[in-house]
């Protein structure tokens, strides 16, 4: 039985969550097994490193990695590669490095379109607060440019603060209640992932301000809070059906298959007029099915 090495970033956003368990679905479907490799202290790189060293010691038959810092991986990623170990880069895309293959969504156009979408929401005009995610992470890189590109293109939009809040919850509650002491108009608020926004929602409320917020992740709770109507929107950068994908596409490379050099998944914004499909627990969501996602 094929060992898969999934790398993910931490236990405490419920994307990763979800991406665990969409690679051990398919481990299950396609009779292969998943050892999780997730750093106890969220996104922490040498731990992350120490892990790479162990999946490699246990001789895995392949990876499905995401690293958590940009570039800190790249020594890692390297290690894998001389070991011959097979890895799909899934989630965030690494410039260095040898892969199968590299599973993931557009973050930059999500990102410029669910800010978009907001300006649009607020007519074109107001002052903004951007909640960037880790410094060190693609993906916050690349949603920060995309944010910052719709603003660009709105006039009448105004970035009053950009602050990094880890996409972490708590982080993202104290951050924003700082910025909320100082700033006496927000008119809108673009987090880089939906565990950010939650929070946002949280300091919003205990200063008795209401703000329309976006998000990203589609998660559970982003749904709740949107049938709520306490998240104005987010987007389906769905990590289960990247994780999915991206693990389904390690055990095809072992079986001997061609792939793709890389596999984009389409995203959604997602809405209080097409939640719906979304409006369901991480366990009773759907998996993608390969051939309805890849084009060989």
């Amino acid at each position: 039985m094929a060992v898969i090495a999934v790398f993910t970033k931490n236990r405490t956003n419920p994307a990763y969550a979800a991406a665990r368990l969409g690679a051990e679905r398919v481990a299950v479907r396609m009779g292969a097994r998943i050892a999780h490799y997730v750093p106890d202290r969220p996104d922490d790189v040498s731990e992350q490193k120490a892990q790479v060293e162990r999946a490699i010691a246990a001789r895995s038959d392949a990876a499905v990695f995401v690293p958590v810092h940009a570039t800190e991986m790249d020594d890692s990623v390297r290690k894998l590669n001389a070991a011959g170990t097979p890895t799909v880069n899934h989630l965030n895309r690494l410039a260095q490095g040898r892969f199968v293959t590299y599973v993931g969504s557009d973050d930059y156009q999500l990102a410029r379109d669910i800010a978009a979408y907001l300006f649009r929401q607020l007519g074109g005009k107001g002052d903004i607060v951007i909640l960037e995610g880790v410094p060190g992470a693609v993906t916050s890189q690349e949603r920060l440019r995309g944010f910052r590109d719709a603003a660009r293109a709105s006039p009448g939009i105004r970035i009053t603060a950009s602050r990094a809040a880890d996409y972490q919850q708590d982080t993202a509650r104290r951050v924003t209640s700082e910025l909320l002491s100082r700033l006496p108009r927000v008119d809108g608020m673009v987090c880089a992932n939906d565990v950010m926004a939650l929070g946002a929602i949280e300091a919003l409320e205990e200063a008795g301000r209401d703000v329309p917020l976006v998000g990203v992740n589609a998660i559970p709770e982003a749904i709740a809070a949107i049938k709520s109507g306490k998240l104005l929107a987010t987007v389906s950068f769905d990590a289960m059906h990247i994780s999915s994908i991206a693990a389904e596409a390690a055990i095809r490379h072992l079986r001997g298959e061609r792939l793709p050099a890389e596999i984009i998944l389409p995203v959604t914004i997602v809405d209080a007029a097409n939640y719906r499909p979304w409006d369901r627990p991480l366990e009773e969501r759907e998996s993608p099915r390969w051939e309805d996602v890849v084009r060989t």
